[in-house]
């Protein structure tokens, strides 16, 4: 693995980015003026929105090249990739230490209304289409419903005709991964244009840096092709259509697993099949009103086994929403009504029967501004589920603008969830734990507050500054944990008889300098408390800290870039299998650091690569292992006493049964990349 990495480097000292100073901003801090439509559904300058609301530049998502954005967005303030399984290794984005199904997923404003959006949403779009990613943090379920409870994230892709004839870029890493993406627009002046995209990973040299005898890292085939279409239409108006599609072998296991030991007891291996689909669209009446349509349907099928436990599951999910925009004085409004239809079906008891769910909703909202620098926004959201019967989510946002290049912003707003347990905590399904539901699982909801203040300013020596401070507390009532504590061999799930509260501060800087320098500095503080029968604990893979950090460099007229980007995770409570448990209950606190050199070799092309991971971390640091009974994953020389319970005995001496759930950081240590980009106008 060394050798292979010095050969990287040795490539990477003969062709070494660059891109103008304007272009290598890590995200959007000069755009303070840029319109944003995340946080009220309709376009507002950043700087007058009483929604705060965060832009990521494709030049961000540049800096540490990833074949799916849930690793690209590793180093954006507040935002955290989540390893939920040590075996698949799949990963979902948590916003302000809160899991990923509590995060809503839109293409350019058209919500893919699933839980499973910051697992499967943000993998197959080509980079090179991405305009930006706004990311609003807090609830926003009084405008996008159920998912919105940690915030959103909406994924803005380039106009067709400010993309490129034909775009492509591809990479590869020393544990060999290899990447592509390639877009091409296409259209007429008279029909539209669109683009398409495709993008192919493939992963499968098997690794065990560990010595655990267990895949660190699923191997994978995965192919998504990604279309857009904007219509052009004589009245102007907005006529848009996104497609997509993801299919996706992918599998962990024994380094001696191959099919045909799936779903057997020999070799333990979890394979998964997912084919998945969606259908986005946006269709602006043709009214002197101005009334939006917006309608998707997303359909997902998962095959896969997890050992000899088989699960296989459907999901389809259609959504219509009406949207009204109306200004009348000093008020702009917005009204709307939405209906969803969800199916869902498995082959797990939990479902006996497939499940059918229809939501209907109204909501209304009003962006009152009271003066140049004050305003309010108020919000109310109506849901009646089939399931659950009538939810409110109300919202309040107050602004005030103390000088032209400064703002600050409170908010207040609820959120609430519609669980699906099984499309959503892969945790439930792997290892041997048995999966208990002790009671039907009913609606979270959150109740959040939230204080904002950012602040510009520029001088012609020393660039341009951008300052931001976040304070927040989050209330839940209803919060379904898994118990993994009362019964170690067993996960408990249920609503929380008590309450859990996440509160948290975070800081942003981001420096633009003259001199080809920027960079970017966050950092936040969460303390995650769950209360619940007279005790008080932390929730798991809750982190109590986290930063991230970017630095570019362009030296002045020089075709070269330096990017150096990090992370630091604070310690989080991990679940352990009883009191003789040796591995640690709390992590240790651990940084992923990278660096990439770029060369833009001229105006079609440029080459990038670096290192990835430079400290070599990884999360068997300070355990003994990271799987339980590795060695034993169908238990099968484990000994149990009548209550179920294991025994120690000589083979077994901490009384362990097979268990990956162990996991929440990634399992990849130091490795090189390297990678082209290139273009045709």
């Amino acid at each position: 693995m060394k050798y292979k990495i010095t050969v990287f480097i040795v490539f990477l000292g003969l062709t070494l980015h660059s891109q103008t100073p304007q272009d290598s901003l890590p995200k959007g801090t000069t755009q303070l003026d840029e319109i944003v439509v995340s946080g009220t559904l309709k376009p507002v300058k950043r700087l007058e929105n009483a929604v705060p609301v965060e832009i990521i530049t494709s030049t961000f998502l540049k800096q540490n090249p990833t074949s799916n954005l849930v690793d690209a967005l590793q180093n954006a303030n507040g935002l955290r990739p989540q390893n939920n399984c040590n075996v698949c290794n799949t990963f979902d984005i948590r916003i302000n230490g809160m899991e990923g199904a509590y995060t809503m997923v839109t293409i350019d404003g058209m919500p893919i209304v699933s839980a499973l959006g910051t697992v499967y949403g943000l993998s197959g779009i080509p980079t090179s289409m991405i305009e930006r990613i706004e990311v609003v943090k807090g609830p926003a379920s009084s405008l996008y419903g159920s998912e919105a409870v940690a915030g959103l994230l909406n994924i803005i892709t380039k106009k067709p005709e400010n993309h490129k004839r034909f775009t492509g870029n591809f990479f590869t890493t020393s544990w060999w991964e290899h990447n592509v993406d390639l877009g091409y627009r296409l259209g007429s002046k008279k029909s539209g244009n669109g683009l398409l995209g495709v993008n192919y990973v493939h992963a499968q040299n098997r690794v065990d840096e560990n010595r655990d005898n267990f895949t660190d890292v699923a191997l994978q085939h995965r192919i998504a092709l990604f279309g857009k279409w904007n219509f052009k239409r004589k009245s102007g108006k907005a006529f848009q259509w996104v497609s997509r599609y993801l299919y996706e072998d992918r599998w962990g296991g024994q380094m001696q697993w191959n099919s045909s030991f799936r779903g057997g007891d020999q070799v333990y291996g979890e394979s998964i099949y997912t084919s998945r689909y969606e259908f986005l669209g946006l269709y602006e009446l043709p009214t002197t009103e101005k009334i939006k349509l917006q309608y998707s349907w997303i359909g997902h099928n998962q095959n896969s086994v997890y050992g000899n436990s088989v699960y296989i599951a459907q999901q389809n999910i259609g959504f219509v929403q009406a949207l009204w925009d109306k200004q009348i004085g000093n008020h702009s409004l917005l009204t709307g009504s939405a209906y969803r239809y969800q199916f869902y079906n498995d082959n797990t008891p939990a479902t006996a029967q497939s499940n059918h769910m229809h939501i209907g909703s109204f909501f209304v909202q009003d962006d009152w501004t009271w003066s140049a620098k004050t305003g309010a926004l108020l919000g109310m959201r109506y849901d009646y589920n089939s399931a659950h019967g009538s939810i409110l989510t109300p919202r309040i946002a107050f602004k005030w603008k103390p000088a032209s290049n400064a703002v600050m912003r409170f908010n207040l707003g609820t959120g609430f969830r519609v669980v699906n347990l099984f499309t959503e905590d892969h945790q439930a399904l792997s290892g041997a734990r048995d999966v208990i539901l002790a009671e039907s699982l009913r609606p979270e909801t959150s109740y959040n507050a939230n204080w904002n203040y950012l602040h510009k300013w520029s001088t012609t020596e020393a660039g341009t500054f951008v300052i931001e401070a976040s304070t927040w507390l989050t209330y839940f009532t209803n919060r379904i944990l898994p118990d993994y504590d009362t019964n170690p061999n067993a996960i408990i799930y249920k609503n929380l008889d008590g309450d859990m509260r996440m509160w948290g501060s975070g800081l942003q800087g981001d420096w633009i300098s003259p001199f080809g320098i920027t960079a970017s500095l966050g950092f936040n503080l969460y303390r995650p408390t769950v209360r619940q029968e007279g005790r008080e604990f932390q929730p798991l893979f809750a982190e109590r800290y986290g930063a991230n950090w970017s630095i570019a460099f362009t030296p002045r007229n020089s075709k070269w870039t330096l990017d150096y980007t990090g992370n630091l995770t604070g310690p989080m409570r991990l679940p352990l299998l009883g009191p003789l448990d040796p591995r640690r209950e709390y992590s240790l606190p651990f940084s992923i650091q990278n660096i990439q050199l770029t060369y833009k070799g001229g105006h079609h092309f440029e080459i990038y690569g670096g290192v990835k991971n430079l400290l070599n971390w990884t999360p068997n640091r300070g355990n003994p292992f990271l799987i339980a009974r590795a060695n034993d994953p169908f238990d099968q020389n484990v000994q149990f006493d009548s209550n179920g319970m294991a025994l120690p005995t000589p083979d077994n001496p901490f009384g362990l049964t097979f268990d990956p759930t162990y996991a929440y950081g990634p399992n990849q240590g130091i490795r090189g990349f390297i990678g082209i980009r290139f273009h045709w106008d």
